[in-house]
């Protein structure tokens, strides 16, 4: 007698199963040091694009296993066990360390020959080639310490030193990662890309993310400031979401006129 063999596990990579209805995905990759529940927030649904938050590897319910190291390994990883929810029109999404990571599984995805994104949504981080940057990294145990505790309360826990403790050792990791991860020139994409700055952003300023640009097609690159700071975007606030709906309508429009011309 012969047995099937199991079915390749969705958990590990995202946070929920994506519906198989929907008509569009946005994969949201976690900002440094935390894992995919930082969504916690965030609607199921902007419009008729479904928010898939992606989960990465050393956190939360993934603890257990070895952190990726590189943004380049992450890419590899994150390109093969995620292709099997890009059936369809997605976009991937990141803030700060986030984008970082999501750019990188753009870049596999181009390189491989696979699908790739409408749209990679950029939210304050410079581009790779003007990088690394951010205070972030030069930070000591303790001032990391302060900055989790304080996204802790942003996120409306309360602190835990365990937690905190636990937390520390990963995004220490992710910060590695992050200053490791230099490109020597822009990488032109197929993709379309939109880069998100935020008005009292003190970490990255909305002029610094201009180096993006070059990333894009003739045509296909755009650019926002939206109100707020740099942990807004964690409430999922409206305007951040009617900003997510206008681009993938766009993108999403243009991909098609481009299939039918081709056609």
């Amino acid at each position: 007698m012969t047995t099937s063999p199991p079915a390749r596990r969705h958990g590990k990579w995202l946070l929920r199963r994506p519906r198989s209805e929907s008509a569009a995905r946005l994969l949201c990759f976690p900002y440094s040091g935390m894992g995919a529940s930082m969504y916690s927030r965030w609607p199921s649904f902007a419009g008729d694009v479904e928010i898939c938050p992606v989960q990465l590897p050393a956190r939360e319910n993934r603890i257990g296993e070895p952190h990726y190291g590189s943004y380049e390994r992450l890419a590899e990883l994150a390109a093969e066990a995620l292709l099997p929810h890009l059936d369809r029109p997605f976009a991937f999404f990141g803030h700060c360390g986030g984008a970082l990571a999501a750019f990188a599984t753009a870049l596999r995805l181009h390189e491989i020959g696979g699908p790739t994104p409408a749209c990679l949504l950029i939210s304050s981080q410079v581009a790779p080639h003007d990088g690394p940057f951010g205070r972030f990294l030069g930070m000591s145990d303790g001032e990391l310490r302060h900055e989790l505790t304080t996204l802790t309360r942003e996120l409306g826990g309360r602190p835990d030193p365990d937690v905190i403790e636990l937390g520390l050792g990963v995004l220490r990791a992710d910060l590695a990662a992050n200053q490791r991860y230099h490109l020597a020139e822009p990488v032109m994409l197929r993709c379309a890309l939109h880069a998100i700055g935020w008005s009292d952003d003190v970490e990255i300023r909305p002029e610094q993310m201009g180096g993006w640009r070059q990333y894009a097609p003739e045509g296909r690159f755009s650019a926002t400031v939206l109100n707020g700071r740099h942990h807004t975007f964690l409430s999922a606030p409206d305007h951040l979401l009617a900003e997510f709906e206008q681009v993938m309508d766009k993108s999403l429009s243009a991909a098609r006129s481009r299939e039918n011309h081709d056609g």
